[in-house]
């Protein structure tokens, strides 16, 4: 029988900067899903401050931490396009610490951020990129309503080994009806 947890989704802030380097580290030694390993990841803790503080102050950005007892058990980061012609799109990475796998925190955190973009008036389209292998997250990505848009060859390549991925992605209608974008300033 699976632990009940009580899991609660925020918006980061600055001062979860080592807390995140923490989990990030933690994370990217339990999974090769993700485009980085381990001793790859080099973010200094300003750095992660100030990416979290753009995030947090951009209407086209969302970074997410699910946090379940005090520990950071899962984080979303979605970033639209820089400029008005793109503004409306972006694309989103998102992992879990494998203790928490199976316990609907990614499921929770995707919620999160389609709930966001449809009020945000700006973001109108997901897109993200997944291992053709990662079965588990493409049932997700599919069943909260992504559909596979192409596949990119030889995308990752780890421990000897070249791995494609598919592009995923999911337009956004605004909850109001509303087909006005707000443009970026």
């Amino acid at each position: 029988m699976k632990k009940e947890w009580s899991c609660v989704i925020r918006e980061g802030r600055a001062d979860d900067a080592g807390r995140i380097l923490s989990y990030i580290r933690k994370m990217a030694g339990e999974s090769d899903f993700i485009t980085f390993s381990p001793d790859e990841f080099c973010m200094s803790m300003e750095e992660e401050r100030a990416f979290i503080e753009e995030c947090a102050n951009s209407r086209n950005h969302l970074f997410l931490i699910a946090e379940v007892e005090g520990e950071i058990a899962g984080n979303l980061v979605f970033r639209g396009g820089k400029y008005s012609r793109t503004a409306h799109a972006g694309e989103f990475g998102i992992s879990v610490l494998k203790k928490y796998w199976g316990c609907s925190i990614g499921r929770r955190l995707l919620q999160y951020l389609i709930d966001w973009a449809k009020k945000s008036h700006v973001v109108r389209k997901i897109n993200l990129r997944v291992r053709v292998d990662n079965e588990r997250a493409i049932r997700l990505y599919e069943r909260m309503g992504f559909a596979i848009e192409g596949r990119l060859k030889r995308d990752f390549y780890i421990g000897g080994k070249w791995f494609d991925s598919y592009l995923m992605g999911m337009s956004i209608d605004p909850d109001d009806g509303c087909a006005e974008l707000k443009e970026l300033k």
